[in-house]
């Protein structure tokens, strides 16, 4: 699917991008809704289902578009993409183990420092100068979070507040590998992250004994998360990632902490606290601040580490 080349990135390709990874957030954030729609099956049920609809979906997107396996293209690209599945597996893992293990409120946080991670990541790796407009961005949409989080407490455990940096770091490593093989078809690393999850999963439910067969409700939300919500949040994050730098990328997904908790108080009548309310006007503020400041903007160039 190659939509955008490796020429010098316009106006116009800045917007889209922009567009094509705020999208993704609207849609991550309703991965919430569908798991509170869950029945009886556990989060490794969950994740194994999602990841096969996952890879099938991109498998079949990406034979469609470009006429040749996903895996012919894995073997052309090389290691920015098995880097990019990998890392974006350990976002997932990590992810998981941190709500499992400390409060959600803590999780939130520290997922929160992805885009730290992701610009400081892309000036050593990829060379990519940081701007300032987007480093108060970030200041911004940590301030915003932390109101969002600040009337939630619990116990934190040292283990979970680990695997939350991880898979913030796992995230961070994602993007700045999308930035770095941007001139190559990166879908492929997309689904390559979903094979990587299905072994995973799969050695998890067998261990715990966990049923592999669930419920048909269970199966088809399960199932449609990995197509409509995941799978098509991660190509249009994909796709952004050819015109936007790391640590933008990272910032305008953020959008999903914010429409999170908007999807279950519309759908299912969860109310929202007044400090998620506020933290989460200002953390709007900041990406749409960073989104309009970098209208006219082309992004440097990268230097390939």
């Amino acid at each position: 699917m190659t939509i955008l080349s490796s020429t010098p990135v316009s106006a116009d390709a800045h917007k889209y991008g922009v567009f094509f990874v705020f999208a993704a957030g609207i849609l991550w954030s309703t991965v919430g809704l569908g798991i509170r729609m869950i029945e009886d099956a556990f989060v490794w049920q969950i994740l194994l289902y999602r990841s096969v609809s996952m890879s099938l979906f991109l498998y079949v997107l990406i034979k469609i578009r470009s006429g040749e396996s996903p895996f012919a293209q894995i073997r052309r690209i090389g290691y920015p993409v098995i880097i990019a599945g990998l890392s974006l597996v350990a976002a997932y893992s990590g992810g998981i183990y941190s709500i499992q293990n400390t409060s959600v409120a803590n999780a939130m946080l520290l997922f929160a420092t992805a885009p730290f991670m992701a610009a400081v990541l892309g000036w050593v790796v990829l060379r990519e100068r940081v701007r300032l407009a987007t480093w108060i961005a970030i200041v911004i949409a940590i301030a915003g979070i932390a109101v969002m989080v600040a009337d939630k407490s619990g116990s934190v455990a040292i283990k979970g507040s680990l695997a939350a940096l991880g898979s913030a770091f796992g995230f961070a490593i994602f993007t700045v590998a999308l930035r770095w093989g941007r001139t190559g078809e990166m879908l492929p690393a997309v689904f390559l992250s979903g094979l990587f999850a299905i072994i995973i999963t799969l050695v998890i439910c067998v261990s715990l004994q966990l049923p592999l067969i669930l419920s048909p409700n269970d199966g088809v939300i399960s199932m449609g998360m990995g197509v409509f919500q995941v799978g098509a949040g991660l190509i249009l994050y994909t796709l952004g990632s050819r015109s936007l730098p790391a640590a933008e990328l990272a910032l305008l997904s953020l959008a999903e902490v914010l429409l999170g908790p908007i999807w279950v108080w519309l759908f299912l009548g969860e109310t929202a606290s007044l400090n998620t309310l506020i933290g989460g006007m200002v953390l709007l503020a900041a990406i749409a601040g960073n989104a309009l400041s970098g209208k006219r903007r082309k992004p440097p160039p990268i230097t390939s580490p």
